[in-house]
């Protein structure tokens, strides 16, 4: 039996994946329940594009920040951030499992995969009380709608669309999009700092890759499901596809396009 287990136990990447999913999924049903807003995301989403039949008894109050707000408005962007983040940093974390069983083949079973992971999360903990900061600062100016959670006015949203466009075309994000897409030779070199230093490093990179873009779901709706899926769906193509640099350069034209429109 003991032999059986240790078998089993020493499938860590097969193991690691389904952790993986499970807390992506789990992220994601708490999203489309409402994030403990009090309206489904499917409602929000709605009421985003004009529909106000959705509100009644269930209504969303008028928002006060205080500290159970601020706190609830946190986990909202913390758990949308690993929902949305996560399955494109799979394989890394994948990868980083293969490493470490590859240099202790006789460490503990799962390695620090769940340790990299951690460090991962915390880095967009970061972004998202940064995030949350921004949401109450633009709420207060009167520029983002408190029950829709989208830009009030056409400046704010056409400069956030020109200012990521032009993010994708600039060296800091190709240098980072590059090393999201062939990790390889951090998870070889750092090794020495520890899984969660590791974890925090890596989710770095991927913030000057990606964190522009989620500022955009401030144009869109924080809780649109339309912007939240479709950002989603593209950083991991970007990261994984063989021409997802291009992408990303095509995306970025787009987004000038369509803020340049905004604006006018």
């Amino acid at each position: 039996m003991a032999e059986i287990v240790e078998a089993v136990l020493r499938r860590d990447r097969w193991i690691a994946a389904g952790g993986i999913a499970l807390l992506v999924l789990m992220a994601w049903g708490w999203l489309l329940a409402g994030a403990g807003m009090g309206m489904s995301a499917v409602d929000m989403t709605r009421m985003v594009y004009g529909d106000h039949s959705v509100m009644g008894a269930n209504a969303m109050p008028e928002p006060s920040w205080d500290i159970a707000y601020w706190t609830l408005m946190f986990s909202m962007w913390w758990v949308m951030m690993a929902a949305m983040m996560l399955p494109s940093a799979a394989p890394t974390i994948l990868l980083a499992a293969a490493v470490n069983r590859k240099a202790n083949p006789d460490s503990s079973p799962f390695g620090k995969t769940n340790q990299f992971m951690l460090g991962y999360l915390l880095a967009w903990g970061g972004f998202s009380l940064l995030a949350t900061a921004a949401q109450w600062a633009l709420e207060h100016a009167g520029l983002l709608s408190s029950m829709t959670m989208n830009a009030t006015h056409r400046w704010l949203g056409g400069g956030l669309l020109l200012a990521a466009a032009v993010w994708q075309f600039t060296p800091l994000k190709q240098v980072c999009l590059r090393h999201c897409r062939s990790p390889i030779e951090f998870l070889v070199t750092r090794r020495s700092n520890g899984p969660v230093l590791m974890g925090i490093e890596h989710g770095g990179w991927c913030l000057g890759c990606c964190w522009f873009l989620m500022a955009l779901l401030f144009v869109g709706g924080v809780m649109n499901l339309f912007w939240i899926a479709g950002l989603s769906v593209f950083v991991l193509l970007e990261k994984v596809l063989p021409r997802g640099r291009g992408m990303g350069y095509l995306l970025g034209a787009v987004l000038a396009v369509t803020g340049i429109m905004l604006l006018a």
